[in-house]
C-alpha cells in the first residue's frame, strides 16, 4: 500500500527517533552534567534596538546577559519569520522542508527522548501542534501575527473590537482553541512568559534538564503596548530617523561592536524628517515610541525569567540564547480593521513602523526584513552560560553562525554527537560551542541563503548576493561589513566560482536557478 505524504513523513520521523532514543540511552545517566537551555526569539526587532547593540531602548536584562556572556556580530537568520523557524528548530536549510516542517525532526523530538523536559511558549508560524512533535508543553498560537491584547475576532465587554482581526488557532497542549478570547487583562508578551514560568515550577522530573523555547511575537506589528511603557519614551524619537540611526551607530562604535573603518554607516534609506508635516512627524515618533515600549516589555519579561532561574539555582548552568527571526520590518500593512478613534497601542488600533524606522533600527546595515543584504539576514545574538562559557565577561564573537547551527549545538550539549540518520536529511549546521571558548568555527561548506527574490552565498569573509535576476554583487565583509563597495567587477572569477557553488546548492535542495540578465557577448 502506498503511503500518503503526511504518513510517510511521520514514518521517517519515527525511524529517526527510534534510532535517536537507542543512541541516547547510554547518556541518560549523565543528565545532571547537561545544561538547561532557554532559547528566546524576538520577532521583527531591529539589529540595534537593544541597549547592548547600540539602542536607546531600556533593555537592562538582556544587556546584563550580554555583559556576562557573548555578543555575536555575524549571526544569521533567513530574513523571514516562518523560514527562520524551520531552520532554527531542525538544523536544516528551510528549503529541505515545508511550512509543515515535513521530513524533519524538531528539536523537541530530539531532546525529549534524550531526557530533556521540552517546553514551547508563544508563536508557531505553522499549522501543526508542537505538542504532537516532541514538546511536553506548548501554549501559543499557530500563525504569524496577533492582536497582543485580544487575539479573538470580537470585543470583550467594555473594549473596542480588535484592530487586527485575523484569527488563528491557539493550542494549549492537546487542546485547540479558535478563536481564543483571553481574560480581559491579557497581553501576549506577558502571557507567554507566565506559561514558561509555570512549567519551571513543575515538580515532576524536576531533576531532569529542560529546554524552554520562548517565541515572543514582539515587536511585530500591530504596534500594541502598555500605556506606562509607551510613556517612558515620550519625546525620544522627535529628532527623527537619521538622528536615531547615527546615535545608535556612535554607541556601536564606542562599545566595540564595530570598527568605523571596516563598518562605515550605510547610506540612509529613509525619508527626510524635515520634509514631513508636523502631524506626520508626531505620528512617526509615536510609532517608534510604541515599538520601543514593546521591546522594553519583552526585556522586562526576560528579567522575570532570569529572576526565576536565579531563585531556583538554575541560572549558572542554563544556556540562554537570544536572537531575532529577521531584520526589522519595513511593512505598513493595510489589513487591520482598526478603530480610527482608538489610542495607538490599544486593542482597537493597528499600526506599524514602516520602512524609514526599519532602516534606522537596523543601524548600521542596509535594508530590512525579506532582503538578502545584512539588514535583512543579520541578527543580534546573545549567549549567556556562566558554567559553560570560558571567555571573559562582555566578550564579542565575530564568528559567522547561522540558525542551522543551533540543533547541532543543542545535540552536542545533550551528549549526542551523531548526525541525523535513516531517511531524514543530514544536518546542515555545525555546533557553535567552540565560540564559547573563543575558538574559530571549522565550517566545511559556505552558508547559503534564498528567500523571495534574494539569493546569497557567504564563503569565509566573501559574500555574493543577488536580487531577482540582477547582476550578482560581491562584498568582502572583513573590510566592508555594511556592503558599501561592490567588488564584482574587480573579481569576476570569484563571482563565477561562488555563483556556480550557489547554483549547485540550489539544485541540491530543489530550487530553480533563475536566468542571469546581462548583455550578450
Amino acid at each position: 500500500m502506498e503511503l500518503g505524504k503526511e504518513q510517510a513523513s511521520k514514518l521517517k520521523r519515527f525511524h529517526f527517533l527510534g534510532f535517536f532514543l537507542w543512541s541516547c540511552l547510554a547518556i541518560l545517566s549523565h543528565a545532571a552534567t547537561r545544561p538547561n537551555v532557554v532559547l528566546i526569539m524576538a520577532d521583527d526587532m531591529g539589529y540595534s534596538d537593544l541597549g547592548c547593540y547600540g539602542g536607546e531602548i531600556k533593555t537592562p536584562n538582556l544587556d546584563r546577559l550580554a555583559k556576562n556572556g557573548i555578543r555575536y556580530t555575524q549571526a544569521y537568520n533567513t530574513s523571514k519569520c516562518w523560514t527562520t523557524r524551520i531552520s532554527l528548530l531542525t538544523g536544516l536549510y528551510h528549503h529541505r522542508s515545508d511550512r509543515g516542517f515535513s521530513d524533519t525532526a524538531l528539536i523537541g523530538e530530539i531532546l525529549k527522548p534524550a531526557g530533556y523536559r521540552t517546553w514551547w511558549s508563544g508563536k508557531h508560524h505553522a499549522s501543526f501542534n508542537p505538542h504532537e512533535r516532541g514538546f511536553d508543553h506548548f501554549s501559543g498560537f499557530l500563525g504569524g501575527a496577533i492582536n497582543f491584547w485580544n487575539p479573538a475576532d470580537k470585543a470583550r465587554e467594555g473594549e473596542d473590537v480588535p484592530g487586527w482581526k485575523v484569527v488563528y488557532t491557539w493550542a494549549f497542549d492537546k487542546k485547540l482553541v479558535k478563536p481564543y478570547l483571553p481574560p480581559k487583562y491579557f497581553f501576549a508578551t506577558d502571557a507567554f512568559t507566565d506559561w514558561g514560568l509555570e512549567w519551571l515550577d513543575e515538580k515532576e522530573s524536576a531533576d531532569d534538564p529542560f529546554f524552554l523555547y520562548l517565541a515572543y511575537n514582539a515587536p511585530h506589528w500591530p504596534l500594541h503596548a502598555h500605556p506606562e511603557d509607551i510613556a517612558k519614551y515620550e519625546g525620544f524619537y522627535d529628532s527623527g530617523y537619521e538622528a536615531i540611526r547615527k546615535a545608535r551607530y556612535r554607541r556601536q562604535l564606542a562599545t566595540g561592536l564595530f570598527d568605523e573603518e571596516v563598518t562605515p554607516l550605510s547610506e540612509p534609506e529613509h525619508k527626510v524628517w524635515s520634509t514631513l508635516s508636523p502631524k506626520e512627524r508626531k505620528e512617526e515618533a509615536l510609532r517608534m515610541q510604541i515599538h520601543a515600549a514593546m521591546v522594553d516589555r519583552m526585556d522586562q519579561n526576560v528579567g522575570r525569567l532570569i529572576v526565576k532561574l536565579s531563585e531556583t539555582g538554575k541560572l549558572e548552568d542554563t544556556l540562554i540564547i537570544f536572537l531575532v527571526d529577521n531584520g526589522s520590518s519595513h511593512e505598513r500593512p493595510r489589513r487591520g480593521g482598526k478603530n480610527a478613534e482608538a489610542a495607538w497601542g490599544s486593542v482597537g488600533s493597528f499600526e506599524a513602523i514602516g520602512q524609514s524606522w526599519a532602516n534606522a533600527t537596523n543601524s548600521p546595515f542596509k535594508k530590512w526584513k525579506v532582503q538578502g543584504l545584512e539588514g535583512g539576514i543579520c541578527t543580534p545574538m546573545i549567549a549567556h552560560w556562566p558554567d559553560g562559557i570560558k571567555l571573559p565577561k562582555n566578550s564579542i564573537s565575530r564568528e559567522p553562525c547561522h540558525l542551522i547551527d543551533f540543533v547541532p549545538t543543542f545535540m552536542e550539549l545533550a551528549g549526542e554527537r551523531s548526525r541525523y540518520s535513516g531517511n531524514l536529511p543530514g544536518l546542515d549546521g555545525i555546533s557553535i560551542t567552540p565560540t564559547f571558548a573563543g575558538k574559530k568555527l571549522e565550517r566545511e561548506k559556505p552558508l547559503f541563503f534564498q528567500y523571495g527574490s534574494w539569493q546569497v552565498l557567504r564563503k569565509d569573509s566573501w559574500k555574493l548576493v543577488q536580487r531577482k535576476s540582477d547582476p550578482w554583487q560581491l562584498y568582502d565583509l572583513s573590510r566592508d561589513r555594511t556592503e558599501t563597495r561592490n567588488l564584482a567587477s574587480k573579481f569576476p572569477e570569484r563571482v563565477l566560482q561562488m555563483k556556480t557553488r550557489w547554483e549547485e546548492w540550489a539544485k541540491e535542495v530543489g530550487l530553480k536557478v533563475k536566468p542571469q540578465k546581462g548583455k550578450k557577448k
